[in-house]
């Protein structure tokens, strides 16, 4: 049988669709041997690889309220962000535990976030899994940059939210995509403030990388999914519970090609 590797992009609330999907794979006998993540996808991921039950998760994640993730910065420009993340780790240290390293897990795992100072994609690793899940979805502006080492990390979705060629340096034989984002939404209303404006910049500059870098990186891809999610908003903390869903109906249908593509390498 060849090793399976699991790419989970990118999509803020939309990524609990991952959820879904990895609940519907296990019940049909399917679990990853490497796992990537970006952003929410790395949230998903590291909780997925150190064990936790996607179907705990789901609890938590269908109720979730901003409120228990993030909080104001009282000096939002002075902190760099608009929020900061304490209540975040804490939550994800209930899951994934507070020293969690990536060698403890159950599952190699790794994320990607981006380098503010070389300007590149970084690839993480090693170190404490939590501060570096935080760091890959650090969104510029809502949150601020992780200083680690000597570079300053924001989210790694700015120059690729689906990281699936880092699976094959992991040593995966087959690479499933899950791109939860998909193409812009041209239908969403103008943006009416800074924020909406800064984060709609984001998601068109994001939809054009994501294109070239499908692109590029289509020889390590063997399936790219994307479940139907429709208008759903990324960045709103609402209806948890359909993308839940959809997720989970894109496992079910995807299940019989991974499988064959894990036995004999064809769909």
């Amino acid at each position: 049988m060849k090793k399976l590797g699991i790419a989970l992009g990118s999509g803020g609330s939309r990524g609990v669709a991952h959820l879904g999907f990895l609940q519907a794979l296990e019940e049909e006998g399917i679990r990853a041997d490497y796992v990537s993540g970006c952003s929410m996808g790395a949230i998903v991921g590291a909780c997925y690889c150190a064990g936790a039950s996607m179907n705990a998760l789901k609890e938590v994640a269908v109720n979730l309220r901003l409120s228990r993730i993030a909080s104001f910065n009282i000096n939002a420009i002075k902190a760099s962000g608009l929020f900061n993340l304490g209540k975040a780790k804490k939550l994800l240290a209930e899951y994934i535990g507070k020293d969690t390293q990536f060698s403890d897990l159950k599952i190699p795992f790794c994320c990607v976030a981006t380098d503010l100072v070389s300007g590149r994609s970084v690839r993480l690793d090693a170190g404490n899994v939590i501060d570096c899940v935080l760091a890959s979805g650090s969104i510029p502006g809502a949150f601020p940059p992780v200083l680690m080492d000597d570079m300053m990390l924001v989210d790694g979705g700015v120059l690729e939210r689906v990281p699936a060629r880092e699976l094959k340096r992991m040593g995966a034989d087959v690479v499933v995509a899950v791109d939860v984002l998909g193409d812009l939404p041209a239908s969403k209303p103008q943006p009416k403030n800074l924020i909406e404006t800064m984060l709609r910049y984001i998601d068109v500059i994001d939809t054009h990388v994501t294109r070239r870098m499908r692109a590029a990186r289509r020889r390590y891809i063997d399936l790219w999914l994307e479940p139907d999610l429709g208008d759903m908003d990324q960045y709103q903390v609402k209806n948890l519970g359909f993308a839940f869903d959809r997720g989970y109906e894109l496992g079910k249908a995807n299940a019989g090609k991974i499988t064959e593509l894990l036995q004999d390498g064809s769909v």
